[in-house]
């Protein structure tokens, strides 16, 4: 009976906190869905304010400067059925949500966890809170400004070769953008969850580089089945970065070990 007790009363502190989350979240993404963001000029400085407009909301802007950005010109823009172009914008309305309220998001799972970790395993957690953030934007980042558009460019050079005009569906568009950046984001948490596995003694620093290779390969099949064609070359601006995280990963790990038996000796 304790123990059913116990579960249940985890089970309700969960529900509280991925409560939260989802109000906080839910608040976030109404905002960015019922105001635009206006610029003006105060004594030759540029400042914004949002200004309500659900229609040319936040959403609608980030969109817009997507396709400004991302879509080469030679290929169209288009909705194919009604109510497209206001699922576009739910889409990448609830993903700015989800990376504005990343502060929040982890604040409510470290303090679910926190209560079974003992003070060591809290450390860890509380020193690489703020990393985490900063390496899923960063993540984020470079799917959006570099792996992205070269991924898009190069495919688009096929219709290109045989002279074709190219229509793209603002959903198709935008979930395969989003697909990218929350790909990006998660992959470049891998130094850190190689850390906190060594930290906590699950391994030791001679893992990693002992099973570098099975790692690689694993993550070059990972690069080739996000990728959506089968060229081998859009592959590695996946695989590559996630490479190049396991090896910064493994660097980090033994420097830590390194530093831990300087200390002792």
């Amino acid at each position: 009976m304790d123990e059913l007790k116990a579960i249940g009363e985890h089970l309700e502190e969960l529900r509280k906190r991925v409560i939260r989350i989802v109000i906080a979240v839910g608040i976030i993404t109404a905002f960015i869905l019922g105001f635009h963001i206006t610029a003006f000029d105060y004594n030759g400085i540029t400042l914004y304010y949002p200004n309500p407009a659900p229609i040319d909301n936040i959403s609608s802007q980030v969109m817009l400067a997507m396709k400004n950005q991302l879509v080469p010109e030679n290929v169209q823009l288009i909705q194919t059925a009604p109510g497209q172009a206001l699922f576009a914008q739910l889409y990448v309305a609830a993903l700015l949500g989800l990376v504005i309220g990343m502060p929040i998001i982890v604040k409510e799972f470290v303090g679910f966890f926190t209560p079974a970790l003992n003070k060591k395993e809290i450390q860890i957690i509380k020193s690489i809170t703020l990393p985490a953030i900063g390496l899923f934007v960063a993540g984020c980042v470079f799917s959006y400004f570099v792996a992205t558009p070269y991924i898009l460019n190069f495919l688009y050079q096929y219709g290109e070769s045989i002279k074709l005009v190219t229509f793209l569906n603002v959903v198709d568009f935008v979930t395969f953008i989003l697909q990218f950046i929350l790909a990006f984001g998660i992959a470049f948490q891998l130094p850190l969850i190689m850390y906190v596995i060594s930290s906590s003694g699950l391994t030791d620093e001679k893992f990693w580089r002992k099973n570098i290779r099975y790692s690689i390969v694993i993550m070059v099949v990972a690069g080739a089945w996000i990728t959506p064609d089968g060229s081998g070359i859009t592959m590695w601006f996946v695989s590559g970065p996630m490479i190049a995280l396991y090896l910064i990963g493994m660097i980090l790990v033994e420097h830590q070990y390194r530093q831990i038996a300087t200390l002792k000796s």
